[in-house]
C-alpha cells in the first residue's frame, strides 16, 4: 500500500490515553507527525471514529486533541509485539489544549 502522506512521521514513544467520550485507554505512540500519529494498541477504533486523545509530552505537560482513525489493524494481544503495524494511525482535527507544545516536539525531531 502507497504512503498517502505529504510528511513524513518522525519516530517517537509516548505515552497517551484515548478513546471516544473520554481519554481512559492507555497506549504509545510510534511515531508522530504535525497532522497525526500512529497509536500502538490493541483496543482499536473503527475507521472514520473521532477519538479524544491526551499525550504525555513532559512530566506535567499533557496535550489534548481530538483526530479521526484513518486505518486501524486489530491483533490479539499476545502477538502485538510481533507484529509491525498493531494499532491505528489517526489524523489531528483539533487541538483542544497544547497544540503549541506538540508541534514545538515535532519541529525538534524533525531538525535531528
Amino acid at each position: 500500500m502507497a504512503d498517502k502522506r505529504d510528511k513524513k512521521r518522525l519516530r517517537k514513544r509516548l505515552t497517551l490515553r484515548f478513546g471516544i467520550t473520554q481519554p481512559t485507554r492507555i497506549a504509545f505512540t510510534e511515531d508522530i507527525s504535525p497532522e497525526g500519529m500512529f497509536i500502538k494498541t490493541t483496543n482499536i477504533s473503527a475507521p472514520g471514529s473521532t477519538v479524544l486523545i491526551d499525550i504525555d509530552i513532559q512530566e506535567n505537560l499533557t496535550v489534548s486533541l481530538e483526530a479521526r482513525v484513518m486505518w486501524a489493524k486489530k491483533v490479539p494481544p499476545q502477538m502485538i509485539h510481533l507484529v509491525r503495524k498493531s494499532g491505528m494511525g489517526v489524523r489531528i482535527t483539533r487541538f483542544t489544549s497544547g497544540e503549541e507544545h506538540y508541534l514545538k516536539l515535532c519541529q525538534e525531531l524533525h531538525n535531528r
